[in-house]
């Protein structure tokens, strides 16, 4: 027994020194050690703070500013900055390409440092630069387009122009719209106020906002009693235009040797003469335009003869295949390069328009004849190009019912009311492609 008290006795004494230890002065219960799950939480790192915010700003390339001191003007030091438009170079930016007006975006940190910039040549492509421990970086970033089946339509009152001065379409679209029925339809004397036009066309979009009109999908004008169709298909990886049953819309000539202008004096036989007077037979179709536009040949040809022909002015004579010619009279100069037995290819250039011969003012004088006889140039028809081929006739007969069918539900998209709109107006919905 008292062998067993001894051992006891350090136990007791012990516990006691514990006891004293842990047990408050207030005499209050201590409160229990965290379950391990809390003491989990409560050891979790602590995040770090976040970096100052940025600010950013936009400025604009002065004229005659290089890249190079838009940096020095901005603050940044002359090293720093060769620095950086050096990297920006390595990554592709050319510098020289700058233009005045450019929007460049600097980031600045807390203390005001250039820390980054932004700058896009284009909506397809940016250039980056980032100051990362003390050393600038450069990356270029291509955009990728995406791509919208859209409708634009217009209604016109003057000219297709109109189209253009109210926003319905830009300018481009209407040449490219242009150029789809040229073969057939001479904008310059047959478009008339009233006449109508719907397009489909591929929108490019760059990061969500509409950049520009790419390629023309299905076309149909109206005018009149008349209507126009023209569908998109590839042939030997070129896009043609063809109409609703394969035939080509591209014809060996073209209805007008310049891109459409307001026509002032038509094909006839009987005409007062402008400068000498008295009814004298006018045969050919004068268009008026400004000095210097550019004229073109409306089919591929040999050139005849260049330079003065008396009354005519300076003029280009062309010979065309089966026993076509062509006269484009009055000009101010012939294009360079062009003399007789040089060939050239429809569209291409040949001279600009003046007022040089018997003319009261700047006008091309446009002639057409076969086999020595001359013909209205309007009222002639020309040999067609060549139609769908017949291995791809099927795939082109759906393939265009498709884009008409998808032109027509367009037409009218379903919209709230809302106020008048130019004559000219613009509709824009999404489709599937």
């Amino acid at each position: 027994m008292r062998r067993h008290l001894v051992l006891a006795l350090p136990v007791v004494l012990v516990l006691s020194v514990l006891a004293a230890r842990w047990i408050p002065r207030d005499g209050t219960t201590p409160p229990l050690a965290p379950e391990p799950a809390e003491a989990s939480a409560v050891a979790a790192p602590i995040a770090a703070p976040a970096s100052p915010a940025r600010v950013s700003e936009i400025v604009h390339v002065q004229p005659r500013e290089t890249l190079l001191t838009l940096l020095r003007r901005v603050g940044l030091d002359g090293r720093s900055a060769h620095a950086l438009v050096q990297r920006l170079k390595d990554a592709g930016l050319k510098p020289r390409a700058i233009r005045a007006r450019d929007p460049v975006e600097l980031q600045r940190d807390a203390a005001g440092a250039i820390v980054a910039l932004n700058y896009a040549p284009s909506a397809w492509q940016r250039f980056e630069g980032r100051a990362v421990n003390g050393e600038w970086r450069a990356q270029r970033v291509d955009v990728q387009p995406e791509i919208r089946v859209e409708l634009r339509e217009g209604r016109i009152e003057q000219s297709l122009w109109d189209a253009v001065e109210s926003g319905a379409v830009d300018a481009q679209t209407i040449l490219d719209l242009v150029g789809i029925f040229e073969s057939d339809f001479d904008f310059a004397s047959d478009a008339q106020p009233g006449d109508s036009f719907r397009l489909l066309v591929e929108s490019r979009y760059a990061d969500g906002k509409f950049v520009e009109v790419g390629r023309i999908l299905a076309a149909r004008y109206a005018a009149g009693d008349e209507r126009l169709i023209g569908v998109a298909f590839e042939v030997g990886g070129r896009l043609n235009y063809y109409g609703p049953e394969g035939e080509s819309l591209k014809k060996t000539f073209l209805r007008s040797p310049l891109q459409f202008t307001r026509i002032s004096s038509g094909f006839t036989h009987r005409r007062p003469h402008p400068v000498l007077g008295g009814v004298r037979p006018h045969l050919a179709i004068d268009y008026a335009a400004p000095t210097g536009t550019p004229v073109w040949a409306v089919a591929d040809a040999t050139v005849e003869s260049a330079g003065r022909k008396g009354g005519n002015g300076i003029q280009i004579r062309l010979r065309h295949r089966s026993g076509y010619k062509t006269y484009y009279n009055h000009l101010s100069r012939v294009a360079r390069g062009i003399r007789p037995g040089v060939r050239v290819q429809q569209k291409a250039v040949i001279g600009y328009v003046g007022s040089t011969g018997l003319s009261t003012g700047p006008h091309l004088d446009y002639r057409v004849s076969v086999n020595g006889r001359f013909v209205n140039p309007l009222g002639e028809r020309f040999l067609p190009g060549d139609p769908v081929p017949a291995a791809r006739r099927a795939e082109f007969s759906s393939h265009a019912q498709r884009l008409l069918a998808q032109l027509d539900a367009m037409a009218a998209p379903a919209a709230p009311a809302a106020p008048a709109a130019p004559t000219a107006s613009m509709s824009t919905s999404q489709a599937e492609r």
